[in-house]
């Protein structure tokens, strides 16, 4: 087994304490930054989010999973910055206001990291115009993703999303939108362009929504 399939399986596997060590050893033996990305911990993240979704494995074994893959990127970040190295795009995520919750849209965060994308977290209980200036002082970003556990703050991400058509930044991002209220039905009704049910669909919709 190459030390690259080494750093899959232990991503793969949630290995925290060994990654960065095996990242380490896959770049002295001649591994480039961007194939030890590619060939081990984003396939590594792909192969989790599908078993997550067969249900084979469960969220904490996605966290752990997520990360050993952030050990492993903490390693390969300066040796992807000297070769130009570029993330597949840039995702601003947030829980909406009035709502505390943060593990599932840290899992989402991490699934969405992990498929390739660079990820600005917001963090919680984020009003609808942080957003809006988030978008503004990010113009790379392509993608606006709203977490949402509360039946209460559904309001929330429809005002965000107002606030996003009021600023006239509509045509510059895409919307997500996921958590246990959310259903496609409500995304379809304030406009989102899409809605995950979960974290490894959320990295799916996400790549998707690049095209």
């Amino acid at each position: 087994m190459s030390k690259v399939q080494e750093v899959a399986k232990a991503v793969e596997f949630g290995k925290v304490k060994v990654v960065a060590d095996l990242v380490k050893e896959a770049l002295a033996e001649g591994a480039t930054a961007q194939e030890i990305l590619n060939e081990g911990m984003i396939k590594a993240m792909a192969a989790v989010g599908e078993a997550f979704k067969n249900d084979e494995i469960f969220v904490p074994e996605m966290l752990m999973a997520a990360r050993a893959m952030k050990a492993g990127v903490e390693v390969l970040t300066p040796h992807l910055k000297e070769v130009g190295a570029e993330p597949i795009g840039k995702v601003i995520i947030g829980t909406v206001a009035g709502d505390l919750h943060d593990i599932g849209k840290n899992l989402v965060a991490m699934m969405i990291e992990g498929a390739g994308f660079d990820v600005l977290d917001l963090g919680v209980d984020v009003p609808a115009e942080k957003f809006v200036e988030a978008i503004n002082a990010n113009p790379d970003a392509q993608i606006l993703a709203l977490s949402s556990l509360l039946t209460t703050t559904l309001p929330a991400s429809k005002a965000t999303i107002e606030a996003v058509v009021a600023a006239g930044l509509r045509d510059k991002v895409k919307i997500m939108v996921g958590g246990a209220p959310v259903t496609q039905e409500f995304a379809d009704e304030i406009g989102a362009d899409g809605y995950a049910e979960d974290a490894a669909s959320a990295a799916e919709l996400a790549k998707s929504l690049l095209n």
